[in-house]
């Protein structure tokens, strides 16, 4: 596929939440998957939010934008429940937890309009300040350069042809990366949706709510599941089951994130056996078929 994207998009749907004092680092590390003890301001986090049994309740793109200062950015449609559940653990802690998507404007950046502001040999999770701007280096979607843009109301723009929400968030799927809506709450570990391959999680850290189901799912060789790229003619939903020809009563895998096609139909990050991708085909339960794609990144290998 050849399809060119070029601009910025406004991202309505996703929101902040803002972790300001000075034990905001230390909150975090011990709440989600990855390392925020040693965040700098160069750097951006991928993070998951899981309960005591694993299965991850929100996802996360967070950056130290001051010493006392962390922003996380996730889907809206769970932001309000992942705000308070992480509230109650605050305790004693020197952090104050809050919703701060009125106060910033979030927007994506793909194509050209990524390249201007980002550096394109520097990893993905990168950071840099642009103005009062902060700019996250995103993975690429079929080799195009991305990026999340976020600053203060007021703020000027970049410059830069508007791109749909839509067409954003087909490259969001592109890029291999799901983020946690409502529909998959609690369905997945980490893993599952291939975060520890893509700087989701850090093994090395100590512990958070979940930690023990996730290190047993990687250093015990017990990954059965891992997220893959299909494409469908048909629409395609967070949550909605897919089956596999070998096992028709039974599903094989749930849609974790899914967007229209800009030369048609409908592509998808599937979390499923990692035996259905090996042979066989795959359907809906409404009969319409899957066609796998390529993964963008390779996976890492069980430990």
């Amino acid at each position: 596929m050849n399809t060119r994207l070029d601009g910025m998009a406004q991202l309505a749907h996703m929101g902040v939440i803002r972790a300001q004092g000075e034990d905001a680092a230390s909150f975090l590390q011990g709440q989600l998957t990855q390392d925020f003890a040693l965040l700098d301001t160069s750097q951006a986090r991928l993070a998951g939010y899981c309960s005591a049994k694993g299965r991850m309740l929100a996802s996360f793109i967070g950056f130290k934008t001051a010493p006392t200062e962390i922003l996380l950015v996730c889907s809206r449609d769970l932001l309000a429940a992942t705000l308070k559940r992480l509230s109650m653990y605050v305790l004693r802690a020197k952090v104050k937890l809050s919703d701060a998507s009125a106060e910033f404007m979030l927007r994506g950046l793909v194509g050209e309009a990524a390249s201007a502001l980002i550096d394109p040999s520097l990893a993905a999770w990168s950071r840099i300040e642009s103005g009062a701007a902060s700019v996250v280096q995103l993975y690429p979607a079929l080799g195009q350069q991305r990026a999340l843009w976020i600053a203060p109301l007021g703020e000027r723009e970049p410059a830069a042809p508007q791109v749909s929400a839509e067409l954003w968030q087909w490259s969001e799927v592109r890029s291999g990366i799901a983020t946690i809506t409502l529909p998959i709450m609690e369905s997945f570990v980490p893993q599952m949706l291939n975060y520890e391959s893509v700087g989701g999680v850090n093994f090395k850290k100590g512990c958070y709510p979940g930690q023990e189901v996730v290190a047993r799912s990687q250093f015990r060789g017990t990954l059965k599941r891992r997220a893959y790229l299909v494409h469908c003619e048909q629409p395609l939903a967070a949550g909605q089951e897919v089956f596999h020809s070998l096992d028709e009563g039974q599903p094989c895998g749930i849609v974790a994130q899914s967007a229209a096609a800009p030369s048609g139909g409908f592509d998808a990050v599937v979390s499923m056996q990692t035996s259905a991708a090996e042979s066989g085909s795959l359907r809906l339960a409404t009969g319409e078929g899957l066609r796998l794609l390529e993964l963008p990144y390779p996976l890492l290998a069980d430990i």
